[in-house]
C-alpha cells in the first residue's frame, strides 16, 4: 500500500529527514511531536505547557490527514523525567476522552530542554 506524507499547515517543516504525518490506507501515523511552536521554537514553561503544545501538534498532524483525536487508537509518550508524569497526565485528560486510546508512557533520553515527545496512530474513516 502506498504511503502519503503530509506537512500540516502552521507547523514548522522538520529539518531532519522525516515526515510529520504519514497515511497508509486507513491508518495515520504521526512522527514523534515535541513542544515546538509554528516557528520551530520550543515553548516556554514546564511539563504542562510542553504537553499542551505537543498534543496541539499531534492534533494538527491528525487534522492534516482528516482525523481527530477521537480517531486515535494508540499513543506513545516519552518523558525526560517520569517525575513529570502527573503534570503530563493531567493535560492528556484535556485532549482525550473515554474510552481512552491504548497508551505507553516511558522515560527516555530527550534533547536538552525537551520534556516530552508524543506520537500517535489513528484510523480514519474511509
Amino acid at each position: 500500500m502506498p504511503r502519503q506524507a503530509l506537512q500540516p499547515d502552521g507547523m514548522a517543516t522538520p529539518k531532519p529527514p522525516y515526515s510529520p504525518v504519514v497515511v497508509s490506507g486507513d491508518l495515520v501515523y504521526t512522527a514523534g511531536q515535541v513542544a515546538h511552536d509554528a516557528d520551530g521554537l520550543l515553548v516556554a514553561g514546564g511539563i504542562e505547557a510542553q504537553t499542551r503544545q505537543t498534543l496541539e501538534n499531534v492534533r494538527a498532524c491528525l487534522e492534516a490527514a482528516g482525523c481527530t483525536l477521537d480517531d486515535v487508537q494508540k499513543v506513545n509518550a516519552f518523558l525526560a523525567d517520569l517525575g513529570d508524569f502527573e503534570g503530563y497526565n493531567g493535560v492528556y485528560r484535556e485532549f482525550f476522552a473515554e474510552p481512552y486510546p491504548a497508551r505507553t508512557s516511558v522515560q527516555a533520553g530527550l534533547p536538552p530542554g525537551i520534556l516530552i515527545e508524543i506520537e500517535a496512530v489513528a484510523r480514519r474513516s474511509t
